[in-house]
């Protein structure tokens, strides 16, 4: 079996590669990453003394490299990682999550359907369902739920679904979408809460935390999204959308507290800042569907995730620092 995997040298993708090499050596993997800002090759370099691996320096919006790319390598599987995914700057930059995030799957979708593949899988989120009111926690996440996007972002990832299932439903490409609650674990960019709170905490610097800190999330540790996504690649039904949720609500307030707690540092380093504009007060999700048809099972609770993650940043504050300092951009020499 042979795997493009794209957006690769990102957090989640980053994490899919490693977990995916090491579950299944008699596979082959290829990963296609831009290297944009978010992509790190520091995540998966040492994956390359590997016999079963091979990097890609490329844009999935690249007509020319995508078609070349599926001729010669005659993928079976396409999982496609690759996104613009952080919501700030989705309000300031639209136009830049349009064309990854849509644009660039309808160039996947194509090559797809020119050379044939087993499934191609579509990593979306929770956020295209909008969000939950804080006072109803019998509300989740369905799958059957509308989509109500609240950003530029969310509506990018909401219009590469809608895509993708017309894909399915028009051409009969063989496809399936996960839509996951929030990620959090190794390699993840320090723009993102949990290592944003863990950096400065370190550093004794001001945590910003938007409001009054009382959006809820719920939180997955990037191993068990990972494990969820590779059970549909098997086992999933074509055209199909599944949800991977976590079953850990947290507020944001909540989350940096004990991450605080945990580094032991104060909370008066807690700094409430001008709410996020449309910022979403809920999100929780389902996995219902996925746990009865694919048995998928979580290997981790956030208590112990938490733990785990924090130690890692604690233990690889060089990769931190090779970020701040902007000297990962440089870890890959075309």
């Amino acid at each position: 079996m042979k795997y493009l995997v794209t957006g690769g040298a990102g957090f989640i993708g980053s994490n899919f590669l490693h977990y995916m090499t090491n579950t299944y050596p008699s596979y082959s993997f290829v990963c296609l990453d831009a290297l944009t800002y978010a992509g790190n090759y520091n995540n998966i370099k040492e994956l390359e003394a590997l016999t079963n691996f091979k990097f890609v320096h490329g844009d999935i919006t690249n007509k020319e490299l995508i078609d070349k790319l599926f001729q010669e390598e005659k993928f079976d599987y396409v999982v496609n990682f690759a996104a613009e995914s952080h919501v700030d700057n989705s309000i300031k930059n639209p136009g830049v999550f349009l064309t990854t995030n849509i644009l660039g799957v309808g160039t996947l979708m194509d090559a797809c359907k020119k050379y044939g593949i087993k499934r191609y899988h579509q990593v979306s989120t929770d956020e295209v369902y909008g969000d939950l009111p804080l006072d109803r926690p019998d509300l989740l996440f369905e799958e059957t739920n509308p989509i109500k996007a609240s950003s530029p972002y969310s509506a990018s990832k909401a219009g590469a679904d809608l895509l993708v299932l017309a894909y399915h439903r028009t051409f009969g490409l063989p496809v399936t979408i996960s839509r996951c609650s929030n990620n959090y674990g190794p390699y993840q960019f320090p723009e993102k809460l949990i290592p944003v709170v863990i950096s400065k905490a370190l550093k004794n610097e001001n945590i910003p935390v938007y409001g009054n800190g009382s959006n809820v999330r719920d939180w997955i540790h990037v191993h068990d999204h990972n494990v969820g996504v590779d059970l549909i690649l098997k086992h999933g039904r074509d055209g199909e959308v599944y949800n991977l949720g976590g079953h850990s609500e947290r507020t944001n307030l909540e989350v940096v507290k004990t991450i605080l707690k945990q580094l032991d540092k104060p909370e008066s380093l807690i700094t409430f800042v001008a709410d996020r504009p449309g910022h979403d007060l809920r999100y929780a999700i389902n996995s219902k569907k996925s746990e009865t048809e694919l048995e998928f099972k979580l290997s981790y609770n956030f208590e112990t995730g938490i733990k785990e993650t924090v130690e890692w940043y604690l233990n690889n504050k060089d990769w931190i620092e090779n970020i701040k300092s902007g000297e990962y951009k440089n870890a890959y020499k075309d």
